[in-house]
């Protein structure tokens, strides 16, 4: 996913329990790396779906790379890291999340994390407050809030037939013309949006070697839950971002789960014109709304 990577930044590897995840920071010009080195952490993870990666958050990143040190990693199963021949559990991110930011920071960091992704910091906050400093979360959902599944479009029968499930993969996340369709479809709120270097970025992650194991344990929903049982319990000062057109995950949804905990959640921002991923599909209005806080 390198050649999909903003200018002066650069790929570093680090071990998790589950193999090797690759992350990208700054490590040419124009960026100063002895000077980053010292800045404060920045990490930036992306959501889980067929071709995810850390190309999600490439728009928005550099925005903050004279000021923080830029940590985006692909996660275990998506872009250039490993991807384990496995049934995929929520433990699995948990714990390698957690792996991540012990080999590579100094806790407590800030995270900035979308969809179910952000949900599993909401999580991992609770259980390990002491990793965060703050929480910036784009339409964070277990995909099962308050008990109304949100995610799985095909019966579990389907995706879980032998060979059945390789073509679902095949058809659904392997061509051009799929990921095209869904990107538009689905992710984006005004499919024009949708640039060529999109759809190859995507494609690319979706294509390799043993991709199909961790997209489609995501597609069965076997790692989904009910986030409405978790986010109460929150001490970590967050701030939620949510696309106001975005599909699957409602902003109802988002200000309903966010009314639990207004303790600890200082702001809801629903950003309008745009998708599940506004982060990509109007990348400078949400650095200008990560800088109010950053």
């Amino acid at each position: 996913m390198l050649q999909f990577q903003p200018p002066g930044f650069g790929h570093k590897t680090i071990n998790t329990s589950l193999g090797s995840m690759v992350y990208y920071t700054q490590t040419a010009a124009p960026w100063c790396y002895a000077e980053t080195e010292d800045l404060p952490p920045l990490i930036f993870l992306h959501c889980f779906g067929g071709g995810s990666s850390a190309y999600e958050w490439s728009k928005v990143y550099p925005a903050f790379a004279t000021s923080h040190r830029i940590l985006a990693p692909d996660l275990i199963g998506w872009g250039d890291s490993t991807h384990p021949v496995r049934d995929y559990q929520i433990n699995d991110y948990l714990t390698t999340i957690t792996e991540f930011i012990r080999h590579t920071c100094c806790p407590p960091v800030k995270v900035v994390a979308s969809s179910l992704t952000a949900a599993l910091m909401i999580r991992l906050a609770i259980a390990q407050p002491f990793l965060f400093q703050e929480l910036y979360l784009v339409c964070p959902s277990g995909f099962d809030d308050f008990g109304q599944g949100a995610g799985r479009r095909l019966p579990l029968q389907v995706i879980n037939t032998p060979l059945l499930d390789n073509l679902i993969y095949t058809l659904g996340a392997e061509n051009e013309i799929a990921v095209n369709n869904f990107l538009r479809s689905f992710l984006f709120a005004k499919p024009e949006r949708v640039s060529p270097e999109i759809v190859e970025a995507y494609l690319f992650s979706a294509q390799q070697p043993n991709a199909k194991f961790a997209a489609l344990a995501f597609l069965r929903g076997d790692l989904y839950f009910d986030l409405s049982l978790y986010i109460e319990q929150l001490n970590i000062p967050t701030v939620i971002f949510w696309g106001k057109e975005a599909q699957f995950t409602s902003v109802k949804l988002g200000q309903r789960l966010a009314k639990l905990n207004s303790r600890s959640i200082r702001d809801f921002h629903v950003i309008p014109n745009t998708g599940v991923l506004p982060h990509l599909e109007q990348p400078e209005v949400v650095i200008g709304l990560l800088q109010r806080y950053l």
